[in-house]
């Protein structure tokens, strides 16, 4: 009976253990590259880009440099992070492309040199 006490004890410490854990991982992945604002929100804000960020002699739209140059501003690792996410290339984004929107807008503070993954901001 004792030994059935310590098994229940076990499983539960192991239970709240890695329900504490969750929180505080996921704590921490909410103040990511976008700061507090989802990945997937960032990502749908720049939906004008996506026939340019995925077409390389496709015209970038004005709304799509507007938001681009928004992010920029606010957090330009985010703009790296969506190019870079598993969203955009299921949304037909290609990040080598995607990574010349700021440019092809004529951006003037983009973070030109700047490393997104492989790739550099032309």
């Amino acid at each position: 009976m004792a030994s059935n006490v310590k098994a229940s004890f076990v499983v539960v410490f192991v239970f709240v253990f890695m329900l504490t854990l969750n929180a505080f991982i996921g704590g921490i992945d909410a103040a990511g590259e976008c700061g507090k604002t989802p990945i997937r929100t960032a990502a749908a804000s720049l939906s004008p880009c996506l026939s340019a960020a995925g077409n390389a002699s496709a015209k970038v739209p004005p709304a799509c440099c507007t938001k681009v140059s928004a992010l920029i501003k606010t957090s330009p690792k985010c703009l790296c992070a969506v190019l870079l996410s598993p969203l955009a290339k299921q949304a037909g984004i290609k990040a080598a492309i995607g990574i010349t929107v700021p440019k092809r807008c004529n951006i003037r503070n983009r973070p030109v040199g700047k490393k997104c993954g492989r790739y550099t901001v032309p």
